[in-house]
């Protein structure tokens, strides 16, 4: 068994899905209950089965849908299991259930998931979506050097470094560097630095970087 912990407060969630699409979500939730393995079948199309929609927040509710889901299946499975049903999800699936992984991930309780490449196959493309759900509570798996990167993709899409987990305790002196580069840069090519470039170095004005 392996905790994944909901995305959405599970009455909020049915709350806002309302009574048909509440009903959808228990038949799966029942589904997963007597076969874990059947998430690869379910997860793909949960969306047509609930609702979609922006909850305002941050949240949409396919992806609380989707988490839950994980969540169920998880309750059946180990670890390595549900790292394996993860990793197909996300090989096979499309940017939205791509980072419904990635959310599930960050959600996973149990130090033994480490789902790190798909984080790194994530902060490979340019999806701003998929990169922001890549720097969320998984990121903790993440190597310090990939994590810098992580935090310099954000910066170069457009991704809110609002979006990074635990941004100010991993924060040190080579990733400032990394960021300081990066603005002299685009300010030599007549560019603007973005604003979280900015308010990141200005925060931090007393750390002294590493050469180089």
């Amino acid at each position: 068994m392996t905790l994944v912990h909901p995305l959405l407060a599970p009455e909020r969630l049915r709350a806002a899905l309302g009574p048909d699409g509440a009903r959808g979500l228990e038949d799966m939730l029942a589904t997963l209950a007597g076969d874990p393995l059947r998430l690869g079948r379910l997860f793909p199309g949960a969306a047509r089965r609930t609702a979609r929609g922006d909850l305002g927040d941050g949240h949409r509710l396919e992806d609380a849908v989707r988490v839950e889901l994980v969540g169920a299946a998880a309750a059946g499975l180990g670890p390595d299991a549900l790292l394996a049903e993860l990793g197909e999800l996300y090989r096979y699936g499309d940017a939205d259930e791509k980072r419904a992984v990635l959310l599930a991930l960050g959600a996973v309780a149990d130090p033994g998931v480490d789902g790190a490449d798909l984080l790194l196959d994530a902060l490979r493309t340019n999806d701003v979506r998929l990169v922001a759900a890549a720097m969320g509570p998984h990121a903790d798996r993440l190597s310090p050097h990939d994590w810098r990167h992580g935090v310099l993709k954000c910066l170069f899409v457009g991704v809110p470094l609002s979006a990074v987990d635990r941004l100010a305790d991993r924060t040190d002196a080579e990733l400032l560097a990394m960021v300081r580069r990066y603005a002299a840069e685009r300010e030599a090519a007549g560019r603007p630095v973005p604003d979280d470039a900015v308010r990141l170095l200005a925060s931090t004005a007393s750390t002294t970087d590493p050469e180089g």
